[in-house]
């Protein structure tokens, strides 16, 4: 079998599974794109199976620390291992992400489950390349009634693969309704966000809701209402959701009329409205900051800080004593405690002290591991105010 030989101070002998071109010492055997190659020390010593691709910066990715090919049994096991891991975690697997990469040892695998159909991105050449295998796995375990490819994004292209969708078994559903602890949302699996919804947020919608009874309620980047919705249903005296695309906010207003929440949706850019709203001396009782990845690189780390220090600093200003800061970040290059800098920050220049009442993370069907940073990207804080200088 093919075998890369790794440079001493690679990340992988410290637990990460990533090898990057320059950690490379030496190839033997020929390794073509798309192999499984054996990884092994400087010494030779043996350290586990790969995939591989020399025309992407990431070159190898282990997936097994034995050696291993990827067969049907291989594939089988690794997603009944996956969704055994969600539902050990009490995640309802029928609205969920059963695969996420290499949090389960599929390396850019991902698949998504709405009810009877599954979403599937192979993002990766050795996965495209086995991506009839995945499906036949997929289909043995899940038996849906369609699968759906969305290939596509900055993966696929530093993969050299490229970008296509549409179902690949069965039938690919018209845009559906799907249901989360009463909140509706349209499913659009071909030309939704994501793969069809932020299922990453689900749990987080119900969590900040029960901070919203009694209270006046402002969403901000609410894309489908998730958290107006829950907030609305929850017994928040007032709902006031805002996010930049028409489109959503008008998918959203449909949601909320099948769940039954009473929201007030306005399509308009949210730096604009928060700023026009503390110039108006407005106040709330609760603000929900969940913005988009404010970065996908870590050059542009720096002016995403100036964009969350903003939207907090203005939230701030229309928060009195007992009001709460419920904000998110998913951008995966802005640390936690870089994003929460941006916080500390913004309340001093708002002259407020802040006492944290919550943590939040991605839900457990995207699951972190401890020497791999990248698989935790969801970070959010709640704060209460207890007092203005």
């Amino acid at each position: 079998m093919p075998t890369l030989s790794i440079q001493p101070r690679a990340r992988i002998f410290h637990g990460h599974v990533w090898v990057y071109a320059t950690e490379i010492k030496g190839r033997f055997g020929e390794p073509k794109p798309g192999d499984v190659v054996q990884l092994q020390d400087a010494r030779g010593k043996p350290m586990g199976s790969a995939i591989y691709n020399p025309q992407s910066q990431i070159s190898a990715r282990l997936f097994s620390y034995r050696r291993q090919d990827l067969d049907l049994d291989f594939f089988t096991r690794r997603i009944e291992r996956a969704l055994k891991v969600r539902t050990d975690a009490g995640v309802d697997t029928a609205l969920c992400r059963v695969v996420w990469s290499e949090s389960d040892g599929l390396p850019g695998v991902i698949v998504d489950r709405y009810g009877d159909y599954l979403v599937l991105q192979t993002l990766t050449l050795a996965m495209a390349q086995r991506q009839d295998l995945i499906i036949q796995a997929l289909v043995q375990i899940f038996s849906p009634k369609g699968i759906v490819q969305r290939n596509e994004g900055g993966v696929r292209k530093a993969e050299g693969l490229e970008q296509i969708k549409g179902a690949v078994f069965g039938e690919a559903p018209a845009p559906f309704i799907v249901r989360h602890e009463g909140s509706a949302f349209h499913a659009d699996l071909i030309e939704g966000q994501k793969t069809g919804l932020y299922l990453d947020q689900l749990d987080n919608y119900q969590h900040a809701a029960k901070l919203a009874k009694g209270r006046r309620v402002l969403d901000c980047f609410s894309n489908q209402g998730g958290f107006a919705q829950a907030c609305a249903l929850a017994g928040a005296v007032e709902v006031t959701a805002v996010d930049i695309s028409e489109s959503a906010t008008e998918q959203a207003k449909k949601n909320a009329e099948i769940s039954g929440a009473k929201v007030n949706f306005i399509a308009a850019n949210c730096f604009d409205f928060l700023k026009a709203q503390e110039t108006a001396a407005a106040t709330y009782d609760l603000i929900i900051l969940d913005p988009p990845s404010f970065t996908k690189t870590k050059a542009k780390v720096q002016d995403a800080m100036r964009g969350y220090k903003e939207i907090h600093l203005r939230s701030l200003k229309m928060l009195q004593p007992g009001g709460i800061l419920a904000t998110f970040s998913c951008s995966h290059h802005v640390s936690s405690g870089e994003f929460h800098a941006s916080i500390r920050d913004a309340a001093v220049d708002a002259r407020k002290t802040l006492r944290r009442i919550a943590v939040y993370t991605q839900r457990p069907d995207h699951p972190i591991l401890a020497t791999i940073p990248e698989t935790e990207y969801l970070v959010g804080y709640a704060y209460e105010v207890i007092a203005a200088w």
